[in-house]
């Protein structure tokens, strides 16, 4: 009888482990503040090396400056987002995501051909596209005030560059055309 009193506990403690996760399969509101953390730093990573390779390899004057100034902002953000992430022990990577770097030597490919500026605009159109999605995400659905202060503050910074990018600013063509790369 205790055998089989054992086997029942047993039986009813593995069930009990396989269907309490179901019951907390939705991102939790830390989840939601530390997954925004952590694309920050990669995307203001990624777009401190894309600003930089911009300065090297832009053939325009308007694409080396707004290289400038992806640097000088991407830079500023991050201080927030490592300070927000040391004072919420999340642990940032070092390194942008491997699809973010796997996109910055796509367009450092073109370097040196007149396709450079137009594949480094499109990247960018791209990158703050989902960054602003990031940052609405965590507008939306963070329970953190300073990181929910820091993705309204990131906001506008965020949305300037895309209206740098698709405003026609810096485009040396306009929409929709294409040309050789």
């Amino acid at each position: 009888m205790p055998r089989h009193i054992l086997a029942t506990l047993v039986v009813a403690a593995a069930l009990a482990g396989f269907s309490a996760p179901h019951a907390f399969a939705a991102p939790s509101p830390t989840s939601q503040d530390q997954t925004f953390l952590v694309q920050s730093h990669q995307g203001n990573l990624a777009e401190i090396a894309a600003g930089k390779d911009a300065g090297r390899h832009g053939t325009t004057a308007c694409v080396q400056r707004a290289g400038q100034t992806w640097v000088r902002d991407h830079t500023k953000l991050d201080a927030s987002v490592r300070k927000l992430a040391y004072a919420t022990h999340t642990t940032l990577p070092s390194t942008p995501s491997a699809a973010q770097q796997k996109e910055l030597k796509a367009v450092q490919a073109k370097a040196g051909t007149s396709a450079y500026d137009s594949a480094w605009l499109k990247a960018q159109d791209a990158a703050h596209r989902k960054t602003l999605a990031a940052i609405d995400q965590e507008i939306k659905y963070g329970s953190n005030a300073s990181e929910i202060a820091a993705a309204r503050t990131a906001r506008p910074v965020v949305a300037m560059h895309l209206d740098m990018v698709r405003g026609g600013v810096c485009h040396p063509m306009p929409h929709g055309t294409h040309h050789g790369g």
